[in-house]
């Protein structure tokens, strides 16, 4: 400062003290790293190890992973998700950090392992994803999600979880199953967490992603898992990297090259010292023993051989076979599908008076046209596709 009056750097140097003396006052306990506000909150940071926790990351790396490719496919936006950051918390911690409401999926898994995981989805996030998954562009999302937007969210999440559950089953190299996932809206300043997450002071694994979707979403998403769960998946892909693989075929060990076995003539049979055979050209084994040779024979091969048809397939001429007759197809989006009502129509890709598929199990077998037989609806058969056309659908 010269002649009283402040330069630039010094007016930038009080304002920024000034803010941050602002900041450290308004900074309460919440502001505290979360170590230290975790061990205030009596949460035992021991119930994870380092280890435990980069495992925990680095299987939800993997299975969120998969899931967000499927809800790429679903939404027909980019969707990506950065490295977890893994943390240990509670309920009732979990509820004065996040007092916000969000799109909850509770999952549970029924085979291969047991246990319980929470995905929570910012609500508003969620209502983008509907608006896409609706035929919209996510610019204009609802304002709250309704009974539709929650089944089209559920069956959304249903394909994600599924996603999931077979990268895990790739993990742990053991099939895994869930149960079909259930959607909630929670707001966590009002409500509390439910179900084997939401049991008092039961300390919890919290997997945090940051995910975007295209040009619409830069947000968090969560992963609340309970530690003894954590620690089970932990210990299956434990097991798996470290468990000793089996024995494959082994070859014997390579022995000294023995010298050819001798025969026995009657004279030398049951000597008590046997002379070393003297080195020279090896006699064929039949004329050593004067055995008679005679070249192999065989039967002339018969070039009028002829395949016998199978005789036995009266044994399945009585099995059932399923015939549908499909009169055309439509592609609809889920907005269109859920607009459905009775009277709607919906446009095939067949032409009026075009032959009809018939398919038997599910493969095209023959063509034909609509009769009406005695009130009921029939088919006449005009055209049976051909044999190369069968083996094809078949494939």
């Amino acid at each position: 400062m010269s002649e009283g009056v402040l330069s630039q750097e010094e007016i930038d140097a009080l304002l920024r003290s000034d803010a941050l003396a602002k900041e450290l006052e308004d900074s309460g306990p919440e502001q505290l790293p979360v170590e230290q506000r975790s061990a205030e909150a009596g949460i035992d940071q021991d119930a994870l190890s380092e280890i435990e926790k980069d495992a925990v990351g680095e299987v939800a790396n993997i299975v969120m992973g998969s899931a967000a490719t499927a809800l790429s496919t679903l939404l027909g936006r980019k969707v990506e998700i950065t490295t977890p950051v893994v943390q240990l918390t509670d309920p009732d911690r979990f509820r004065e950090e996040y007092p916000l409401p969000y799109l909850l999926v509770n999952v549970e898994y029924v085979t291969g392992i047991s246990g319980a995981n929470v995905l929570i989805i910012r609500d508003r996030d969620a209502c983008v994803m509907v608006d896409l998954m609706m035929g919209g562009n996510g610019q204009s999302p609802p304002d709250e999600l309704g009974e539709i937007h929650l089944s089209a969210i559920s069956e959304a999440m249903n394909q994600m979880m599924g996603s999931a559950s077979t990268a895990l089953s790739t993990i742990i190299k053991e099939r895994v199953e869930i149960s079909p996932p259930t959607v909630e809206i929670v707001n966590f300043a009002t409500d509390e967490l439910k179900g084997t997450i939401g049991q008092k002071g039961q300390i919890l694994a919290k997997v945090s992603f940051r995910m975007t979707i295209e040009g619409l979403v830069d947000s968090e998403i969560m992963q609340l898992i309970p530690v003894d769960f954590a620690k089970t998946m932990v210990k299956n892909l434990m097991d798996e990297m470290t468990g000793e693989q089996k024995p494959t075929h082994q070859t014997p060990p390579v022995a000294a090259a023995a010298e050819p076995a001798g025969i026995h003539r009657p004279e030398t049979y049951g000597a008590e010292k046997t002379q070393p055979a003297q080195p020279g050209p090896v006699k064929p084994v039949a004329e050593s023993s004067g055995i008679p040779v005679k070249p192999a024979t065989f039967a002339p091969l018969k070039s009028n051989y002829q395949t016998k048809e199978i005789a036995n397939i009266d044994l399945i001429m009585d099995v059932p076979l399923q015939i549908t007759v499909e009169l055309g197809r439509s592609r609809k989006t889920i907005r269109e599908i859920l607009a459905l009502t009775p009277g709607s129509v919906v446009e095939l890709d067949k032409l009026a008076g075009e032959p009809v598929d018939l398919l038997v199990n599910g493969k095209l077998l023959a063509k034909g046209e609509v009769v009406v037989i005695d009130e009921n609806f029939g088919i006449r058969v005009t055209d049976i596709i051909s044999p190369i056309e069968r083996v094809t659908n078949l494939q």
